[in-house]
C-alpha cells in the first residue's frame, strides 16, 4: 500500500462544503482585492498569534522582502540569517538590497545558534533574520538579548512554524516583525500562494500596507517605491475558513510526531524535545548518514518521502561566489543527512506505525 508525503486533496477534504461556500460568496460579492476578508483574515490571524497588527501579502518571500524593505536599512547592510535555511529566506534579504551573513546552526535544533551570531556581527550588521525551521521555534530568548544589546532589529521567518510556541507564547509574536507563508503544505496552508506579515509597530505596519500596494496608501497617490504583493480575497476567504483548524491539525501532527519519537530507533537522529517548545511538526525531520538509500528503501517498500533541502544556500548556482572563501560544515551536514517522514494532516497512526516498522528493518 502506498503511503503518500502529501495527499492535498486529502488534507483539504474536511472544508471543501465550507470552501465552496467562501468561493461562491467571494464570487457573488464582486469584491476580490483588499476587501473584507482580507481585513478580517488580518485580524484573526494576528489575534490568534497574539500580535495586534497584521498584513496580507502575496507570498512568504514577499512577507519577508516587504518586512525588510519597511526598515528601511542602508543598501549594502548586513541580516544574520542560518546557513541551512531555504533560499528564500537569503533571496529575501537580496531582494531587499541587503547582504546576507550565514550563521550555523545548532546541531540538534537546526535552527540558529545563539552562540555563534556575536562572532559574524559587524559595523553593518542591522538584523537577525531568525527562522523557525520545520515548527520548531528558535532559542528567542538568548537572540533577543544579543539584539538588544546591540541595537539590531529581529524578524521572524514563521514559513513553517504556525502555531508554534516557545512557552506560551507563539511565533510570530517575538521579533519586531514576522513573516508567514501560507504555501498549500503549511500547518495553515491557502489554495495557492499566499502570505502574511505581522508586527506590534503600527507606524510600520502602516508601511508595510503601503509597500504591498505600489507605495500608495491613496488611490493615485504613491508616497514609496512599492511592490504588487496582495493577500488575494478569495485565499483570504479559504484561510479564513481553515484557521479555526489550525489547532487541531497541530495537535495531530504533534501525535504522529510522539509515535515516530518513541518508535524510531536504529540511525535516526530524531528532532529534539523540550517542555518548553510546542513544536507543530510542520515536517517531521531526521537525519541519517545513509540518507539517500534509506530514502530509496522506503520508496521501494511504497513509502514516499522528501528532503528539506537537499543543497545548501551558499552551494546553491544562484548564489555562486557570494560566500567566497567560507565553509558551513555544519550546514552541509545536515543537508546531507536531512530526510522528511510524512507527517501531514491526513495522515493516520497507523500508517506512521508502518513507516516506522520499515525504516526500523532497514537500520537492524
Amino acid at each position: 500500500m502506498l503511503i503518500e508525503y502529501e495527499n492535498l486533496r486529502k488534507v483539504n477534504a474536511p472544508y471543501f462544503v465550507a470552501l465552496r461556500q467562501a468561493f461562491d460568496q467571494t464570487l457573488e460579492s464582486g469584491w476580490y482585492v483588499l476587501g473584507q476578508n482580507v481585513e478580517r483574515f488580518e485580524e484573526e490571524f494576528a489575534a490568534y498569534c497574539g500580535v495586534p497588527h497584521g498584513i496580507g501579502v502575496a507570498s512568504g518571500l514577499d512577507a519577508l522582502t516587504l518586512s525588510l524593505k519597511a526598515f528601511g536599512f542602508a543598501a549594502g547592510s548586513e541580516v544574520i540569517v542560518p546557513s541551512n535555511t531555504y533560499i528564500a529566506s537569503i533571496l529575501a534579504i537580496l531582494q531587499a538590497g541587503l547582504k546576507p551573513v550565514l550563521v550555523e546552526p545548532d546541531q540538534r535544533s537546526c535552527n540558529l545558534d545563539p552562540g555563534r551570531i556575536e562572532e559574524r556581527i559587524t559595523g553593518k550588521t542591522v538584523a537577525i533574520l531568525v527562522v523557525h525551521l520545520y515548527g520548531k521555534l528558535c532559542a528567542m530568548d538568548p537572540i533577543l538579548a544579543i539584539a538588544g544589546r546591540r541595537g539590531l532589529k529581529v524578524i521572524e521567518d514563521c514559513a513553517q512554524a504556525h502555531g508554534a510556541r516557545l512557552r506560551e507564547k507563539r511565533a510570530g509574536a517575538f521579533g519586531d516583525c514576522a513573516a508567514f507563508s501560507f504555501y498549500p503544505t503549511k500547518n495553515l496552508g491557502a489554495l495557492g500562494d499566499a502570505g502574511a506579515v505581522l508586527t506590534d509597530d503600527a507606524i510600520l505596519a502602516a508601511r508595510i500596507r503601503t509597500l504591498r500596494n505600489y507605495g500608495s496608501n491613496r488611490k493615485y497617490h504613491n508616497q514609496l517605491v512599492g511592490m504588487n504583493s496582495r493577500l488575494d480575497e478569495l485565499q483570504a476567504a479559504f484561510l479564513r475558513v481553515k484557521l479555526p483548524g489550525l489547532e487541531g491539525i497541530n495537535r495531530h501532527k504533534r501525535e504522529l510526531a510522539a509515535l515516530y519519537h518513541g518508535g524510531l530507533g536504529g540511525e535516526c537522529i530524531k528532532p529534539s524535545i523540550h517542555d518548553d517548545f510546542f513544536d507543530v511538526y510542520h515536517i517531521y525531520n531526521v537525519r541519517h548518514r545513509r540518507r539517500d538509500e534509506l530514502k530509496q528503501y522506503l520508496a521501494q517498500q511504497g513509502i514516499q518521502t522528501e528532503v528539506h533541502y537537499p543543497v545548501p544556500p551558499h552551494r546553491q548556482e544562484a548564489l555562486r561566489g557570494m560566500f567566497e572563501g567560507e565553509s558551513f560544515p555544519l550546514a552541509d551536514e545536515i543537508h546531507a543527512t536531512t530526510l522528511s517522514l510524512p507527517i501531514s494532516a491526513s495522515h493516520t497512526a497507523g500508517e506512521v506505525l508502518q513507516v516506522i516498522e520499515v525504516v526500523n528493518r532497514f537500520d537492524f
